[in-house]
């Protein structure tokens, strides 16, 4: 493989004719499938088990179309329609909710597709995408604010206490330390 060409046959959803579409996308030669990233099936979407899942939010953070509903020690669920069957919400569950049904039958790889679904989950895949770059970015803006709000003088910090009321402060949280670690010693 010449340098910066990616690996086209990691994609066992497309199967063989996703790797000859990619091949010729690409200019590469097609390849098969490499079975390291599995084999070539059926679409299966990811079904929840409402009555295991515990609302952790892990699925939602590894679905990469957000085709997972939910909040936080809430029960989630799939959004069959969205749901590309990638499989990455299925070991960060760790409860074992989720399970794979299979939804085409016995067509598999890209007859197991239609070109507006494929369209669609490359969108909401992009979609995704920009909004987890965009929230990082705030993120990024918030902290930065943040960060050039804070005053550098610790005394500062102390609600502006100066001088022996810093000082009085200090001591009473280190008193207050020390009995902790005493506690724990005798505790032990």
């Amino acid at each position: 493989m010449a340098a910066g060409d990616a690996a086209i046959n990691q994609c066992p959803p497309g199967g063989a004719e996703g790797v000859g579409r990619l091949a010729a996308l690409t200019g590469q030669p097609p390849l098969p499938l490499d079975p390291a990233h599995g084999q070539e099936g059926p679409r299966v979407v990811a079904v929840i088990d409402e009555n295991w899942c515990i609302g952790c939010t892990l699925c939602i953070k590894a679905c990469p179309t957000d085709a997972i509903l939910g909040s936080n020690k809430r029960m989630h669920t799939v959004i069959e329609r969205y749901c590309t069957g990638c499989e990455l919400c299925v070991p960060v569950c760790p409860v074992d909710c989720i399970a794979l049904e299979n939804v085409t039958g016995g067509r598999t790889g890209w007859q197991a597709w239609s070109q507006t679904r494929a369209d669609e989950a490359l969108r909401r895949y992009e979609a995704r995408r920009a909004r987890l770059a965009r929230e990082s970015g705030e993120q990024a803006a918030r902290l930065e604010a943040r960060t050039e709000a804070k005053p550098a003088d610790p005394a500062v910090h102390a609600g502006s206490a100066e001088g022996s009321e810093a000082d009085r402060k200090r001591a009473v949280i280190e008193a207050a330390l020390a009995k902790a670690r005493a506690r724990t010693r005798a505790g032990r």
